[in-house]
């Protein structure tokens, strides 16, 4: 089965709830895809498009909802000299600073908010699929044939 078929029709079976931007990201020699439809919130610009690669380039990352404490994560960074140059001010872009640093675990346990998640580690080839720990945002999953198929919702 064809990824970018497939990707495509995911986020436009979504594409009716009036989203900011939609995008794909697709590697076609691993088979993976994100695709992210949702409102912004933090970042209206370009720089908070969506997947987004991190600045050292080994990570991507789709992402629904908010993440309360960015600005003191994002604070942090800096103080560890690892902090990159900021493109805009998403707390999706922190996360991925955040995954580069301190790695997806440690991240994910300093973060305060309601997600879902879907980052691929590309040097580890490591998908992580993560939601907040009260489970406010979905993160739906299944197979399709043989693709694992993973969805971000919005709403329950």
């Amino acid at each position: 089965m064809a990824v970018d078929p497939v990707i495509t029709w995911m986020c436009d079976r979504i594409n009716h709830r009036g989203p900011d931007d939609t995008g794909c990201w697709i590697d076609q020699s691993t088979g993976l895809a994100l695709g992210h439809t949702c409102l912004s919130i933090f970042d209206l610009s370009p720089a908070g498009h969506q997947p987004m690669l991190a600045a050292c380039k080994r990570y991507i990352l789709a992402f629904n909802e908010e993440i309360y404490n960015h600005l003191a994560l994002r604070a942090q960074l800096p103080a560890e000299e690892k902090a990159p140059l900021w493109r805009g001010h998403s707390d999706t872009e922190t996360l991925l600073a955040g995954f580069a640093t301190w790695g997806a675990e440690r991240t994910l346990q300093a973060t305060v908010g309601m997600f879902a998640i879907a980052s691929w580690g590309k040097q580890e080839q490591v998908l992580t699929l993560a939601r907040d720990r009260m489970g406010d945002k979905p993160l739906y999953w299944g197979w399709c044939d043989d693709v694992l198929c993973s969805a971000l919702s919005q709403k329950r």
